[in-house]
């Protein structure tokens, strides 16, 4: 600090004494420079003032105005995150990354990486992304940042977990951060609407459904409370999962049209993609084909041109499935044959599954059973250690139906039996306590 104010008061060409009058001593800012004497507070304001500078660049190094600038720059990228090719906006979080790091500036450098993982997400950089998230998240805890700061680097992390197909794992750091945001009184709406909304997705495909109906149901409480309307439109989204799960359609799709015109308003096309994904997957459960379809190929073109690979194949799927109910199973298969290049297990292993499973019911319509066979094993192999259990249910009745239809009776037994072995009680599987509810 001392060096600072010298280095300070040379570029000023001020003397000492012109630093110290009226309140002070040229001695005293000579020990102040030759760092004999911590300053208060007070006299480092006095100084500061003097210098013609702020109390933060004395006693930090940094200019008052550079948190503020790398803050705006970093809402450029959150735009051209939201609103062109992820590609786009990769250089400038790397940017704002490197020289928040460089400044100290911890909650600034924190959202960068943030930035920085959701770019990796589209792209299906799921390790990459990984590591960006957990960064954020140790750059926030050793500034001694709050859980709220902390939660959409945490919610990053789950989502990874999630689409490697550790559902389990994703569903602990939500339900975790929910328990200690909750029991310790930390309410802060936006970050509950974040992890109840992320929590959806793994509860559902766990077969949670209680539980998913319970976090859509405490969110949307919470809604009035949130500013941000790109939150409220991702709630839309969630909730309606589990209003489609309860078998009141009408109700999710009447959220979705409300999330799509949400997230058109705020020109954020990924949300936007997966706003028509989901009303394409409500309109295929209510039968109507031809709009499923059709809502399912905007979702694929929009994730297309923004190079969200991971996100393209796994609406991908769910237009193969479409597509197959419809009786298109050449134009299906080989939409999911080229889907299988890009999938993984180790990026999506129910969607990877879930791919499988398709082209085994289209292998079973043209009755070549061997190939049928194989692929709902595939699927199966997947399923069991992701802990999807109503997908894995699934796979396994489609595979000992086709067995016991083949006189293989006891294969198809073991094959019901795995398909049972995960299932328990509805909304509890094998989690553990729910988490607590808001004070």
């Amino acid at each position: 600090m001392g060096h600072r104010v010298h280095r300070l008061r040379g570029e000023r060409g001020l003397t000492q004494r012109e630093v110290a009058e009226p309140s002070y001593t040229a001695a005293y800012i000579s020990t102040i420079e030759a760092g004999k004497v911590q300053p208060s507070e007070k006299a480092l304001r006095h100084i500061a003032e003097r210098l013609g500078s702020t109390y933060e660049e004395v006693v930090s190094g940094r200019p008052a105005y550079l948190a503020l600038e790398l803050r705006a720059r970093l809402t450029d990228a959150q735009r051209a995150l939201a609103t062109e090719d992820p590609a786009t906006a990769i250089p400038l979080y790397e940017a704002l990354v490197r020289e928040a790091d460089e400044c100290a500036l911890a909650p600034e450098l924190s959202t960068a990486l943030v930035g920085l993982g959701q770019c990796a997400l589209e792209s299906g950089e799921l390790e990459g992304a990984r590591a960006h998230f957990e960064r954020a998240e140790a750059v926030l805890v050793e500034a001694g940042g709050s859980l709220p700061q902390r939660v959409p680097a945490v919610r990053g992390r789950a989502l990874t977990h999630l689409l490697s197909g550790e559902l389990r794992y994703a569903c602990y750091l939500l339900e975790q951060a929910l328990d200690e945001l909750n029991s310790s009184g930390l309410h802060d709406p936006e970050a509950l609407v974040l992890l109840y909304t992320a929590v959806i997705a793994p509860y559902m495909d766990l077969g949670a459904h209680a539980r998913a109906a319970q976090a859509a149901e405490l969110a949307l409480a919470l809604a009035p409370e949130v500013s941000d309307p790109a939150l409220v439109a991702r709630l839309h989204r969630g909730v309606a999962r589990t209003l489609l799960a309860e078998g009141r359609a009408a109700e999710a799709d009447a959220s979705l049209v409300k999330a799509v015109e949400a997230y058109r308003q705020l020109q954020i096309r990924t949300e936007l993609a997966h706003c028509h994904w989901m009303r394409g997957y409500v309109l295929a459960q209510e039968g109507d084909l031809s709009r499923a379809e059709e809502a399912l190929r905007t979702a694929h073109g929009i994730l297309l041109s923004r190079s969200a690979s991971l996100y393209t194949h796994q609406v991908g799927v769910e237009l193969a499935d479409v597509l197959h109910r419809q009786g298109k199973d050449d134009e299906a298969e080989r939409l999911l044959n080229g889907l299988l290049d890009g999938l993984s297990s180790a990026h999506s292993a129910v969607h990877e599954a879930g791919a499988h499973r398709l082209l085994g019911l289209i292998a079973e319509r043209r009755h070549d059973d061997e190939e049928a066979q194989g692929r709902y094993t595939t699927a199966m192999r997947l399923l069991e250690p992701a802990g999807a259990a109503g997908d894995l249910a699934d796979i396994c009745r489609l595979l000992g139906d086709l067995l016991r239809r083949t006189g293989s009776l006891e294969a198809a037994l073991d094959a019901y039996r795995v398909g049972l072995s995960p299932r328990a009680a509805p909304g509890t599987t094998t989690l553990g306590p729910a988490p607590a509810k808001p004070f």
